[in-house]
């Protein structure tokens, strides 16, 4: 724990939360949990050089992900928050059990949500990095949530993550040009942390749609912990 002594105030015991993502994306989820616990401190690993994470194998991202919670640890953080989809839905069971005693909470698409909050007849869309729409986590996700009637249909974006990581709006609106048939779909999910920055672009090309990330799903998580831990 970090023990901060302030002059003339009661004493505050500070819990140091780490955050990995695989650049800016994160500072979403970030944003999420500071809202629930905006008194705590924060480590955030933006691993931009290996962005994105949805185009490595599995043992390039199992090493690229250990590098990042090596140095979340190094810095003192008692949980580790996964904020990218793709090293959740890949890696997260292969941390658990490399390092027993860290808690970790993870951030997957948030398929339950907009399987939840839409009708029973709904065409749902996750818009994903490649690692996330390929992960067998995501098709279990999908199999668990899905109403019978429910359409749920997977985009891999190729590049859009980069893209969004290097704030190249030429980029961004060529991939979003490319998406089809955006006007059939009730709900999108953002299943990657760098969709939400730019959630307006997203909205302009699904008119109607519903729009869900899972961002305050993980803060709400990220403080159960933190109620565990305390």
């Amino acid at each position: 724990m970090l023990v901060r002594f302030q002059p003339d105030l009661p004493i505050f015991i500070c819990m140091i939360i780490g955050i990995l993502d695989s650049g800016i994306g994160g500072k979403t989820v970030l944003k999420e949990i500071k809202k629930l616990l905006p008194n705590e401190e924060y480590v955030y690993f933006a691993d931009s050089k290996n962005c994105p994470y949805g185009t490595k194998t599995l043992p390039e991202l199992e090493q690229i992900v250990s590098d990042g919670v090596e140095y979340l640890l190094d810095k003192g953080a008692e949980i580790v928050v996964l904020a990218c989809n793709t090293a959740t839905t890949q890696t997260i069971d292969y941390l658990r059990k490399k390092y027993p005693l860290v808690p970790f909470v993870g951030t997957e698409p948030a398929i339950k949500k907009a399987c939840d909050e839409s009708s029973d007849g709904a065409k749902i869309l996750l818009l994903a990095t490649e690692g996330t729409a390929h992960a067998e986590r995501t098709r279990e996700l999908v199999d668990l949530n899905k109403k019978p009637k429910q359409i749920i249909e997977i985009d891999a974006c190729p590049g859009l993550a980069r893209a969004i990581e290097d704030d190249n709006e030429a980029a961004i609106d060529k991939i979003l040009a490319e998406l089809n048939n955006t006007e059939k779909y009730e709900t999108v999910i953002l299943g990657c942390t760098h969709y939400p920055i730019i959630k307006e672009k997203i909205a302009q090309r699904f008119p109607g749609a519903k729009l869900i990330d899972g961002s305050v799903g993980v803060a709400k998580e990220v403080l159960r912990v933190y109620n565990e831990l305390n």
